[in-house]
Formats: structure tokens, C-alpha cells, sequence
């Protein structure tokens, strides 16, 4: 069974993680027993995905790095021209001098503006990216610590070795149900 239908249209490895996490949190128990039974192949199927999906993400995020640094290019050769601009007249008005400490200045207002435009961009930019490595921190965090509590209750259940103690849920995120503690 394939649960990448509307996945694939919003092309986003989280809400393939999120999915995986709500198959294991839903996952019918193995009758006379508290352990999930879980279809192995359709896990790794969605967990392979999203990972393939993972560099999608991650070029959106350099095309935007990208678009920034092109940004910075042209605003850069415009406050050039601009200059040059004010050079060549101030050269052809010498008697003018006023005309061109005007012109240098604009060219510095617009060179300037155009940097800090570029500077607010690439924050944006790096706020951006940080944001989105942060959720899919997050989103692997709470897998990897649900895989590894289902595989601690496999190991434990088929030792004769009491189990050890859950962790508490994070109280950020979705609460899973554990019928073992309630």
C-alpha cells in the first residue's frame, strides 16, 4: 500500500514522517501483548522517501541562497553604474560641483540601501532555513526515540529481563497513547 499520494504533491518529508509516526503511535497490538504490530517494509518505505524527499528541501533552500546572492550581484553593478555614472559627469561639469556631491551621495544611499536590503535577505534567508532544519530536527528526534523504545520493548519481551522505564513524552508534541502506562 503507497501513502504517497497527496504527500507527493506538497513534495514535504515531514508529513511523511508525521505519517510513519501515526502508523506506529495507531498500530493495532500483537493479541496478548502490549507490543505493536507494525508491517516493517511499509515504514521503510515511507521513512526512504522522506529522506529522498529531504534534498527537494534542501535545494529550495540554496535556489533561495542563490536568488540572494544574484540579488546582491545587480545591486551591486547598479550602485557601480550609479557611480560611474556620477564620475563621468562630475568630470564633464567641473565648474558644477555641487551636481556631483549629490550624485556620489545618492549613488552611497542606494549602494547602502541595497546592502542592507541584501543583509535583511540572506537573515531571512538563514532564519528560513534554520526554521525548516529545526522541524525536521525535531520530526527525527521524535522517530528515532519512538524506533527505539519499539525496539526496546522487542529486545525486552523477548528476554525474561523486567523492562526498563519509558521516557516521558515531550510535551511539545503529540501525545502517543501507551497502554502499558495508563
Amino acid at each position: 500500500m503507497s501513502y504517497f499520494g497527496d504527500a507527493q504533491s506538497t513534495n514535504d518529508s515531514e508529513t511523511l514522517l508525521r505519517r510513519t509516526i501515526d502508523i506506529i503511535a495507531t498500530a493495532r497490538t500483537i493479541p496478548l501483548s502490549s507490543s505493536p504490530m507494525i508491517n516493517r517494509d511499509e515504514i521503510i518505505e515511507l521513512l526512504e522517501e522522506a529522506l529522498n524527499r529531504l534534498p527537494d528541501e534542501l535545494r529550495q533552500a540554496r535556489w533561495m541562497l542563490k536568488e540572494r546572492q544574484e540579488f546582491l550581484h545587480k545591486t551591486q553593478r547598479e550602485a557601480d553604474d550609479l557611480l560611474e555614472a556620477a564620475r563621468a559627469q562630475a568630470e564633464r561639469m567641473v565648474q558644477r560641483a555641487e551636481i556631483v556631491r549629490q550624485a556620489e551621495m545618492r549613488a552611497r544611499q542606494v549602494r547602502d540601501a541595497a546592502e542592507e536590503d541584501a543583509r535583511r535577505m540572506r537573515l531571512e534567508t538563514e532564519d528560513f532555513v534554520d526554521q525548516r532544519l529545526a522541524t525536521f530536527e525535531i520530526v527525527l528526534d521524535r522517530v528515532a526515540r519512538t524506533v527505539a523504545a519499539g525496539r526496546e520493548r522487542l529486545n525486552g519481551s523477548s528476554r525474561t529481563q523486567p523492562a526498563a522505564p519509558q521516557p516521558e513524552p515531550d510535551p511539545s508534541g503529540p501525545l502517543f497513547f501507551d497502554q502499558d502506562r495508563s
